[in-house]
């Protein structure tokens, strides 16, 4: 019988108590110590040892590692995990800027181990149903998607703005599900709470084979709401990520025949579908395939590389927001070889 993982936790805060409760109910997996400089104010160590700092935590004999400690402190812990060699899954984003998220990506991929990042929308049943259905081409050409994620204001949030917290969520989701990179992204941002540097940002985007995308995102609604749709010939898909349900709205081929229903309706209509779907807590199925992943199979995690493309789109978009113009990511950019040539190829494909 091959022994349990011997897994660390890095940060006791908001994110850090779910990766515990998950760490500790996770088949193969022994939660076997934790690190926090603050202590464990959640209670969510429970009966394992918690100390404070990640060189202490490394005398536990790990196998692998979890990082869930404010954005600013990323590349600090996940590079001494690295010079470590210890596989380690880091909560997104991966970092403040796309140059220090580059450095983690180079020092994991020199230490040769397995590195991971949280972007945890991936693991919805929602998307992760969305994902396979545009795969098997079932809109047809892609036309459009739009997300709106949008909320309350979360206290854990310290140290980013709403486009490297919330945005990227949608920036990272919006090019896996398609299987492409933006080329171009154009944004407005502004700040109401004066809490952060943008906590309201609507963003437009282009990908690489022309679909265009927009997405909304803020900190000021009292309605929470993730919503994502992609549109093309075929009809439409809803994915509504808070319930995990996947709606289908197919465009029709019956004419409407009362006049007054058509002006609201359009011309045709055709049959709404909601689809049943395995609904699987989706931070539990991100432990689980990092963990498998740790074990040497070949199961699908988010890597560090991905993870700096979302970063890189995310500076473009707050580059835009500055400028006024729309703004291409650095590292599309730099893959380029002429001014209008289209990336074909995609970080985000499997």
């Amino acid at each position: 019988m091959t022994a349990p993982l011997r897994a660390g936790l890095v940060g006791l805060g908001m994110m850090g108590r779910h990766h515990a409760r998950i760490l500790r109910q996770l088949p193969g997996v022994t939660l076997v110590a934790a690190a926090d400089p603050a202590g464990d104010k959640h209670q969510a160590a429970q009966s394992i040892p918690v100390v404070a700092t990640v060189e202490e935590l490394l005398t536990h004999r790990l196998n692998y590692c979890v990082v869930a400690v404010p954005t600013a402190h990323h590349a600090s812990v996940a590079l001494t995990l690295a010079h470590a060699r210890i596989p380690t899954l880091i909560e997104k984003p991966l970092a403040a800027d796309l140059s220090t998220a580059l450095a983690l990506a180079h020092a994991f991929d020199q230490a040769g181990v397995v590195a991971a990042v949280g972007h945890v929308e991936r693991y919805n049943p929602a998307l992760r149903a969305l994902h396979a259905r545009l795969a098997n081409g079932e809109l047809g050409t892609l036309y459009q998607v739009t997300t709106r994620r949008q909320g309350p204001f979360p206290p854990r949030v310290r140290d980013v703005g709403v486009v490297m917290d919330l945005a990227t969520h949608d920036l990272d989701m919006t090019a896996w599900v398609t299987g492409r990179s933006f080329v171009s992204l154009a944004a407005r941002t502004v700040s109401r709470s004066g809490r952060f540097p943008e906590d309201v940002a609507v963003i437009v985007g282009e990908l690489s084979d022309g679909t265009i995308t927009n997405h909304l995102v803020n900190w000021l609604s009292p309605m929470k709401e993730r919503i994502t749709t992609a549109t093309g010939p075929h009809g439409c898909f809803v994915a509504d990520t808070l319930h995990a349900d996947l709606t289908y709205y197919a465009n029709g081929s019956t004419r409407i025949q009362w006049p007054a229903a058509e002006v609201f309706r359009g011309v045709t209509e055709g049959n709404i579908t909601r689809y049943a779907i395995s609904k699987k807590e989706p931070l539990l199925s991100e432990h689980e395939a990092f963990r498998d992943a740790v074990r040497g199979a070949d199961t699908p995690v988010v890597t560090l590389q991905q993870a700096a493309a979302t970063i890189a789109a995310a500076e473009a978009v707050l580059a835009s927001a500055t400028t006024g113009n729309a703004v291409t990511p650095c590292l599309v950019r730099s893959r380029q070889t002429g001014a209008n040539q289209r990336l074909t190829a995609s970080p985000f494909s499997k």
